[in-house]
């Protein structure tokens, strides 16, 4: 086996652990519906790159990524009772796909 396959392998295996989960706001899916290109929003890693990201879209859901942006959410301090507890802290990358291009989170097996 080659060492060029066996890091191939590698780097698909760590873009399986890329994205986590898609994210459902008011604002995601205003900026999913607005705009001339479709964008998508999902929550990633917190130590993926733009690069990955856009790697694991492309191999996971058979689109064409146009460009990427990622924010840091940070997480909230909330109170249950006397005990103060904190959200996690959150990656959102918001995905923009090439034109002629569509995605619904509903299709995706």
């Amino acid at each position: 086996m080659s060492t060029t396959n066996t890091k191939s392998q590698a780097y698909q295996q760590r873009l399986m652990q890329v994205i986590l989960a898609p994210v459902i706001t008011e604002k995601a899916t205003f900026v999913a519906e607005s705009g001339s290109k479709p964008q998508i929003a999902i929550r990633v890693a917190s130590d993926a790159t733009k690069s990955e990201i856009k790697d694991a879209v492309e191999l996971l859901f058979k689109v064409e990524v146009d460009s990427v942006s990622v924010l840091n959410r940070k997480g909230k301090l909330k109170r249950t009772g006397r005990f103060m507890g904190r959200r996690r802290d959150n990656r959102i990358a918001y995905v923009s796909l090439k034109k002629g291009q569509e995605f619904d989170f509903a299709e995706v097996n």
